[in-house]
């Protein structure tokens, strides 16, 4: 029997992930089945998508207002990117545990995150330590050895192919990976072995479009 569903009369129209998701087995995060992850930091998009979580990462060195902000809108599990990349040594230790205080439900590290940084990250909090992958030619042994909790497999065109590697030497290791552009690349990732989809959704800019150009045609809110 289909799961019933109860929705608001205003927040009905809101982002939702691919249906094709639902397909992926999920991960079990502290008793919470995370299966869809929508990449984004803008509130807007997070108090109206039904993702099962936020992955919260962005271009820029992390800053705890901006976590904490996050975490104050989102209605859902957030898994708080805490730099690797720019940001490095004690500096991500010190943000991942504030990232744990406020709440966050995992830590994400850049590819550039040396291992000895994923270890002291690891050794001081009680939250998963998610680990981007964006090769092939990543060290998958010695990431997990540090302490890698999961995989955040973001390797473009080849996300698949390195997801299915992971696969192969560890068959019962955690992976995240994005989905790509259609349904279908979003299935051959989780054929090809990822437990869990990050969701890039479309952007304020482009949902305003879409329902601006239906007000000018004198058409309702989509």
């Amino acid at each position: 029997m289909d799961a019933p569903q109860i929705n608001g009369q205003l927040r009905k129209f809101m982002l939702r992930v691919p249906e094709e998701i639902n397909a992926a087995s999920g991960i079990f995060v502290m008793g919470k089945l995370i299966k869809s992850l929508v990449f984004t930091t803008d509130i807007c998009i997070i108090r109206n998508s039904n993702a099962d979580a936020i992955i919260a990462v962005y271009p820029f060195t992390p800053q705890p207002v901006i976590t904490q902000a996050i975490m104050t809108a989102a209605d859902v599990p957030v898994f708080a990117g805490v730099g690797g990349g720019l940001t490095q040594g004690t500096r991500v230790v010190n943000l991942s545990l504030n990232a744990e205080f406020l709440g966050a439900m995992g830590v994400v590290v850049n590819a550039p995150t040396s291992n000895e940084v994923i270890r002291q990250v690891a050794a001081t909090i009680d939250i998963p330590v998610i680990v981007t992958v964006i090769s092939e030619h990543e060290d998958f042994e010695s990431r997990i050895e540090a302490g890698a909790s999961i995989f955040n497999v973001s390797a473009a065109a080849k996300t698949a192919k390195v997801v299915s590697q992971i696969r192969s030497l560890h068959p019962d290791f955690p992976i995240i990976a994005t989905g790509g552009p259609t349904p279908e690349t979003i299935i051959e990732t989780i054929n090809a072995g990822a437990n869990a989809i990050t969701w890039t959704p479309p952007s304020n800019g482009e949902v305003f479009r879409d329902i601006m150009n239906a007000y000018r045609e004198g058409k309702p809110h989509p």
